[in-house]
């Protein structure tokens, strides 16, 4: 995003958290009655201005002359505001209805970036219904544990990262790998970001959710690859030697790989730490080599 379309968002999620936070007390309600602020805090409610924001976003993505609309600079803002109120009144809840009028009077560096920006909310809408279910470390955990499924099976990388494939199609498969085995949060976190046609690397993708999710605990992840599972103590020694190594909390997600032969590979952000007998063995074989 260009600097308007950054600045734009920022309003946005600004306007995303005021409409997310819990009227409490009676001058709050009143105050809420004045302004005509509405509210979407509890799970349900945060599940549904998810699902919502998804479904609008994926109405622009495939709408050109409807974005482009929304984010013509040569409009007035209120105009913009009041061409989604006729478009979407009846077809979505206040709270959602607020969100997009705010999104429609920013100023957009290109249509597609009200794609992104829709999407985006969505994704924090989501994590707040998470947090709203008091879900969010299981939601991180099986986000985190389906990205490694899908980067360790070529095929269903392929399809779900395929912007060809019928969205019907991945999402029917998607339907069987997660119904009834996740969080509803992180089924609709995977179906719509997933089914989108922007996915790109599907395992990066998620990984990126999990990401969010580990952020909104205050935390930081390290990626640890090794040959065995750590016990509790040594996922504790861990955890505390890469906190004073980065300066700030970090969780571990750990995965087993028998080919690491020893020691351990550990990724936060884009920095890897390679400990690994194999790739001692590997190093040493290039200095022979050379």
């Amino acid at each position: 995003m260009e600097a308007s379309s950054r600045e734009a968002l920022v309003e946005v999620r600004e306007r995303l958290a005021e409409i997310t936070q819990p009227a409490g007390g009676v001058l709050a309600k009143a105050r809420d009655a004045v302004t005509r602020t509405p509210r979407a805090a509890t799970g349900p409610e945060l599940l549904q201005l998810a699902d919502e924001l998804f479904a609008v976003g994926r109405l622009l993505d495939g709408t050109p002359t409807l974005r482009r609309a929304l984010s013509d600079p040569a409009g007035k803002p209120d105009e913009r505001a009041a061409l989604v109120r006729r478009l979407l009144s009846a077809k979505v809840s206040a709270a959602t209805l607020d969100l997009l009028e705010t999104i429609a009077r920013q100023r957009w560096s290109r249509p597609l970036d009200l794609v992104e920006a829709t999407t985006a909310l969505a994704v924090e809408a989501s994590l707040d219904a998470a947090e709203a279910r008091a879900e969010l470390e299981s939601v991180e955990d099986e986000l985190f544990r389906f990205g490694r499924i899908v980067s360790g099976d070529q095929d269903l990388a392929r399809i779900l990262g395929d912007a060809s494939a019928p969205v019907e199609g991945k999402a029917a498969l998607l339907d069987r790998l997660l119904a009834g085995r996740v969080s509803p949060v992180t089924e609709q976190l995977l179906r719509n970001v997933l089914t989108s046609r922007h996915v790109g690397n599907a395992g990066a993708v998620v990984e990126e959710l999990s990401e969010a999710a580990n952020r909104r605990r205050g935390r930081s992840t390290a990626h640890v690859t090794t040959a065995v599972p750590l016990t509790a103590a040594q996922e504790l020694r861990l955890t505390e030697s890469l906190g004073r190594l980065y300066g700030r909390t970090i969780g571990l997600q750990v995965t087993v790989d028998p080919d690491v032969v020893g020691g351990l590979v550990v990724q936060v952000g884009d920095e890897v730490i390679d400990g690994s007998i194999a790739q001692r063995l590997e190093a040493a074989r290039r200095r022979l080599a050379g």
